[in-house]
């Protein structure tokens, strides 16, 4: 009997630990939004069901690193619309900042203001970097039923566009 136990503990822990710690557990719904994109316009999960949506959040506009990430997924954004598949970018930025930041890089995806951090909380992304807070660099592939289909922890912004898109066809994703 005890064996039994240890052997279901082995595989039920590390999905309560998760939900206990407020991290996002893949095959589980993704947490609704709704925020205002860099040209005031609102966005809600739900604007999306029925396509895959990637996710990402990322600390700053306008810093090496993130705009590195957003150029990536910028030009490589026709590979993502042939499978359907919708990039949104979200941090504690204001509207105003993310407007310049993509009318600086021609970003043409929504990049969606979450001034408030609700998103980030939710997501479990939000954290401290040199005194401000801001969301962890950390990117959510939404399958079209809602659901997290997978959850990139650690992401190195010069080949996550990539590495999404390959992901992506991996987990089902055919062009239109």
């Amino acid at each position: 009997m005890n064996r039994q136990l240890l052997f279901l503990a082995s595989f039920l822990l590390p999905g309560l630990v998760a939900i206990a710690s407020g991290q996002i557990v893949v095959g589980e719904a993704a947490p609704e939004f709704e925020l205002s994109d860099q040209d005031g316009q609102l966005h809600s999960l739900e604007d999306y069901r029925d396509q895959w949506v990637v996710l990402y959040f990322y600390p700053k506009d306008e810093t090496p690193g993130c705009t590195t990430e957003a150029c990536e997924f910028r030009d490589n954004i026709f590979a993502f619309r042939k499978i359907n598949a919708q990039i949104i970018g979200v941090s504690l930025d204001d509207v105003e900042s993310h407007q310049k930041f993509a009318e600086n890089h021609g970003l043409p995806f929504p990049l969606l203001a979450d001034a408030e951090g609700k998103a980030a909380d939710a997501y479990g992304v939000k954290t401290k970097m040199f005194g401000m807070t801001v969301a962890k660099r950390q990117t959510f592939l939404v399958a079209p039923d809602g659901t997290i289909a997978k959850h990139y922890e650690k992401v190195n912004p010069a080949e996550h566009s990539v590495q999404v898109l390959a992901d992506l066809k991996d987990l089902g994703a055919t062009e239109n």
